[in-house]
């Protein structure tokens, strides 16, 4: 057999790209009954993200060489707001004189890490150097507003979530109007306009927010004051997104009305975020009440503590933050953990113990599912697996080989002994049509409450379907792409597009493919744009053809902050096998980890088989995952992998080679 060997069914011509169309985000699926079960995780930022949200920390660059605080921070929160770092003091101390370093120590480290941003803040009458507080001519200071809004967030373009816009607008007390400040008293009330609309123009695709304190009581005049602002903003088209509610509470935590205040700003079609949350002593009674809140109201996007350790905080001798001084978790740290949904880490769990070892040893079990024909399909082989564990079943989906072509099947089992016996679902026979479709990955978008069938039809194709359980749910083919990638054009040679793979952190959305000829491709888009804005196409990986070859996937790690990427490749053989690699954020760069036909992830040397030796490849598949959302987290011990084999003796035609799917299982794991 030539195992280079490639016919038209198996890979559509680049050709038909050309004609291929981006189609509209679907709508979400909010049915209760189809959502799935929760997910406890460990860690904050992991259980919020099973919901949908965040839960993010204040940083200080100025700690960031503190292990213990950044030990923390990579591994409990999904988002990040810089402390003092992007206030007009910092950033803009002089006239056009714009100091971004500061900023971009954070905003480079969180992007690193898959945190998503919220910049904050960018008019605010505090923290304002002198040279603004004296502009008393109303058109010097609206220019001067209008370009330190536009040079910001030009600056940062791309990588902040959200914009505290404007900050602390309103007055306290009993008056419910806005407090005096340069902007308001040189401009008038209308400067919070001007300014949400400058921001817009600068980046359309951010979240724009009014974020103020003392707001938290529906009852109280100044929250009133804020609400009549956005309802009359909304009313008039001014753009707004979300409000910022700060949550600096006392010992008593939130007042009685705050989930009121919260589903009322909701109501005006504005998300709502918890933004600087810390409560006196740190009840944790207090703390599980305000997450709560939260947790009741749907478009309560997230909720951001304001710092890491009570050492930390501006309220120090408060103790009012969730870690004490030594790094330590409190009391009140398990009772938001519960109330999001998750279950405490016991002290074993360290980071040590779920390393990825630098080598691998697996057990293969024989033969597990085998072609299923019926009078419409004389199918040949099954292969490129893709699989997640949901509601007390496996949900596998796989391509079709047959001599009329490549198209997709589904089946769902109990346990791995019924996968032989399990129906075949045809998808052929769904919406998602007749003609090639191969390769599938599957996983649920916790954000959008809709599962994603991703695919190759020559360009990269997905469906949607609100239940999985459901074959005939999904949607007709949709395209990520307009064309092929210009880069991709440039580098594919006398390759094929092929193997698209998307995996998700906090903050964006990655789209990973390759060529047949030694590139593996990586896009990207912002978790709130999916599936739509890939782009930023870049080589995240390449190598000879053999030893890049395809079958691409990305992983995060459970309790770390690793990502595991897996590559299928040729070896002197001519038979298939695993490599892989790791990183600390999926955007790069790449480790070797077991990378080599002596030390591989996976192959025919480093496999056993106790039934009997059915196959020489270990190809195209997908690892047992520990959720199925899009983040893609696995187990760092007892993986397994369900892959595609194939009869040593086999050859021929490729599109009818008899490929059967198995399941790794690790045999040297280290936890």
């Amino acid at each position: 057999m030539n195992p280079l060997k490639r016919l038209g069914c198996r890979r559509a011509s680049v050709l038909g790209l050309l004609a291929a169309t981006v189609l509209a985000t679907p709508g979400t699926a909010t049915g209760a009954s189809d959502a799935p079960e929760t997910v406890r995780a460990s860690t904050l930022g992991a259980q919020a993200a099973q919901s949908g949200r965040y839960f993010g920390t204040a940083v200080a660059a100025g700690r960031l060489g503190d292990g213990t605080y950044t030990g923390i921070l990579d591994r409990e929160f999904n988002s990040v707001t810089p402390e003092n770092e992007m206030k007009w003091d910092t950033i803009e101390p002089s006239r056009g004189s714009f100091n971004f370093g500061p900023g971009d120590q954070i905003v480079n480290r969180a992007t690193s890490h898959g945190q998503r941003m919220r910049g904050h803040t960018l008019v605010w009458h505090s923290q304002l150097p002198g040279w603004v507080s004296s502009i008393r001519d109303a058109g010097t200071l609206r220019g001067v507003m209008n370009n330190h809004i536009t040079t910001v967030m030009n600056h940062h373009k791309g990588r902040i979530h959200s914009w505290d816009v404007v900050n602390e607008a309103f007055a306290d007390g009993s008056s419910g109007q806005l407090r005096s400040s340069v902007f308001r008293d040189v401009l008038g009330d209308g400067f919070l306009e001007q300014a949400f609309r400058t921001a817009r123009t600068a980046d359309p695709a951010a979240k724009l927010c009014y974020n103020d304190y003392n707001i938290e009581d529906w009852n109280a005049a100044k929250t009133q004051g804020d609400y009549r602002m956005v309802r009359d903003f909304k009313a008039r088209g001014v753009p707004i997104d979300c409000v910022g509610l700060q949550a600096h509470f006392g010992a008593g935590g939130p007042p009685g009305s705050f989930q009121t205040t919260l589903s009322s700003f909701a109501a005006l079609g504005v998300d709502v975020q918890i933004t600087e949350l810390d409560i006196a002593q740190a009840s944790p009674t207090a703390y599980a009440n305000t997450v709560r809140a939260c947790m009741n109201v749907a478009r309560c996007t997230g909720i951001t503590v304001w710092g890491i350790r009570d050492s930390d905080s501006w309220r120090s001798s408060e103790n009012p933050l969730l870690f004490d001084r030594n790094g330590n978790k409190k009391s009140a740290y398990n009772s938001v953990l519960t109330t999001l949904g998750g279950t405490p880490a016991t002290t074993r769990s360290t980071p040590a113990a779920r390393a990825l070892p630098g080598s691998y040893s697996w057990s293969s079990s024989g033969q597990l599912i085998a072609p299923k024909s019926d009078p419409t399909h004389n199918i040949a082989g099954i292969k490129d697996p893709t699989v997640v564990y949901y509601n007390g079943k496996y949900h596998v989906f796989a391509s079709t080989a047959s001599s009329s072509g490549y198209n997709l099947v589904y089946l769902n089992f109990g346990d791995w002994s019924q996968a032989g016996s399990a129906t075949h679902h045809y998808l052929d026979r769904t919406a998602i049509g007749t003609g090639y479709r191969a390769a599938p990955q599957v996983f649920y978008n916790a954000p959008q409450r809709l599962w994603y069938l991703v695919y190759q039809t020559g360009n990269a194709s997905y469906s949607t379907n609100p239940d999985i359980s459901n074959p005939n749910g999904w949607s007709a083919p949709r395209n990520f792409y307009s064309s092929m990638p210009e880069i991709i054009r440039q580098n594919i040679g006398n390759g094929y597009w092929v193997d698209m793979w998307v995996i998700c952190d906090s903050a964006n959305c990655y789209l990973f493919s390759s060529d047949d000829n030694g590139h593996l491709y990586r896009s990207q888009t912002t978790v709130g744009q999916f599936p739509n804005g890939f782009t930023n196409t870049v080589i995240a990986l390449q190598d000879s053809k053999n030893a890049l070859f395809e079958a691409s996937n990305v992983y995060k790690v459970q309790g770390s902050n690793q990502y595991l990427l897996l590559v299928e490749a040729i070896g002197s053989d001519g038979r298939r096998y695993f490599r892989s690699w790791t990183a600390a954020g999926l955007a790069g760069s790449w480790t070797q980890l077991a990378a080599s036909e002596s030390n591989p992830f996976a192959r025919a040397n480093n496999v056993s088989f106790p039934a009997g030796a059915w196959t020489r490849d270990i190809s195209h598949g997908e690892m047992i995952r520990a959720g199925y959302d899009q983040t893609l987290t696995i187990p760092a011990c007892r993986l397994q992998y369900l892959y595609q084999g194939l009869n040593p003796g086999a050859g021929g035609d490729y599109n009818l080679l008899p490929w059967r799917l198995g399941l790794l299982t690790q045999t040297n794991s280290t936890c």
